[in-house]
């Protein structure tokens, strides 16, 4: 028998071939966007994905401002973020979130998805979220992706 043939194939970081996709957040569910996007960043969707290896795509997502949250979440869901010093807890909700930084929310749902080790830290820098329709990648050539 032949055994060589039963070897299995892990990637590395020089194999993996990593892609650039662009996702339209438009009118999207948060939480099922950001699971689709940490799927992506993590490279699950590719035939050599290998755990301890950052083999997945860098994912652009425009219109992050567009993003929808289902039943009350706009008003109740809070994020919690804390200065450093005493009694610096600071609250915030999607909607006051959504004015001054729409980014932060697709950024916060999608790291919460990832590993949280060294390799979760690396795959985060795969995402790039921009407030509107353009982005500076262009010359990257992604590739749309709908979901």
């Amino acid at each position: 028998m032949n055994t060589l043939s039963y070897k299995t194939i892990s990637a590395n970081k020089e194999t993996a071939q990593k892609e650039w996709v662009v996702i339209d957040a438009q009118g999207a569910v948060l939480g099922r966007l950001a699971s689709q996007i940490a799927f992506m960043i993590r490279g699950k969707h590719k035939t050599n994905f290998t755990p301890h290896v950052d083999c997945g795509d860098n994912v652009i997502v425009i219109n992050a401002e567009k993003v929808r949250l289902t039943g009350n979440k706009m008003t109740d869901k809070v994020y919690v973020r804390h200065t450093g010093y005493p009694g610096g807890q600071r609250f915030a909700t999607p909607r006051i979130l959504l004015e001054k930084h729409p980014e932060r929310i697709i950024e916060h749902a999608v790291k919460g998805m990832l590993p949280k080790n060294r390799l979760g830290r690396r795959l985060y820098t795969n995402l790039y979220v921009y407030a509107g329709d353009q982005h500076p990648h262009e010359a990257q050539q992604p590739k749309a992706v709908k979901f």
